[in-house]
């Protein structure tokens, strides 16, 4: 059984971001792929689940960037899970540069949603299928819960659109945090990157829903909460770092 999975690959532009750096949602989805590699190795990736009428969905993830790479430079990244909590699927990643020095990690727990009634399911047999990783050091806690904020508020709405949507019909996990990107702004993001983001994920959000988005600054902390249909769909939270100039 394969414990560990990693790539490397070269930061293309196309995931790069205006500042010539690894756009963050472009990372997520990196996290996202290479989970899916190791998930289909394990034998319980997308098509094995769907046989089952099952679907992997994320609950929570817990980024830190120490330092965002630019268009060019070759990353290494690292995953691994962790066995079930309850009905979570802990997995975590470790991002490494081409001199083997650690750029950034994550945490994130995963469930199994069926996909048809869109009820959450428990572990069953497909915990059997995780490696016992608990000789594995891992590179941070688990996902942390988005805590309050306040401080300068901003109300937006947004409709999702077609790009924003994935193979299971919602808005895709990665989306959340271009979203947060834009209602921060571009004078924002030129000027800061997100250090931190803590996502929540409480309720699928369906093309039909109109979301509610109330970001929060203080400072170089934020929050960004959508609701769609009356109810709180996601969270997110992190602190902005001034961007190095050159």
């Amino acid at each position: 059984m394969m414990k560990t999975f990693e790539e490397t690959f070269p930061i293309r532009s196309r995931d790069c971001d205006l500042n010539g750096a690894w756009r963050p949602s472009a990372i997520l989805a990196s996290m996202q792929d290479i989970s899916e590699e190791h998930s289909l190795l394990l034998g319980c990736g997308r098509m094995e689940l769907l046989k089952k009428n099952m679907v992997w969905v994320l609950s929570r993830m817990e980024l830190h960037m120490d330092r965002y790479p630019h268009k060019g430079e070759k990353i290494t990244l690292t995953t691994f899970p962790t066995p079930t909590r309850l009905s979570f699927f802990p997995r975590y990643y470790i991002l490494t540069d081409e001199h083997g020095e650690m750029i950034g990690k994550a945490g994130s727990l995963w469930l199994l949603m069926d996909i048809h009634t869109r009820h959450l399911l428990p572990p069953g047999d497909i915990a059997r299928l995780i490696p016992d990783n608990r000789d594995l050091s891992v590179p941070m806690r688990l996902p942390a819960t988005v805590g309050a904020l306040q401080g300068e508020e901003f109300l937006s709405t947004h409709q999702p659109v077609y790009t924003d949507l994935d193979v299971n019909g919602h808005v895709n996990n990665t989306r959340y945090v271009d979203w947060l990107c834009n209602v921060l702004g571009i004078e924002t993001m030129r000027a800061f990157e997100l250090e931190s983001i803590i996502i929540n994920y409480n309720r699928e959000v369906l093309p039909d829903q109109l979301v509610t988005l109330r970001r929060i600054l203080r400072g170089q902390e934020y929050r960004l909460q959508g609701n769609a249909n009356g109810e709180n769909a996601f969270e997110i939270g992190g602190v902005l770092r001034k961007r190095e100039q050159g």
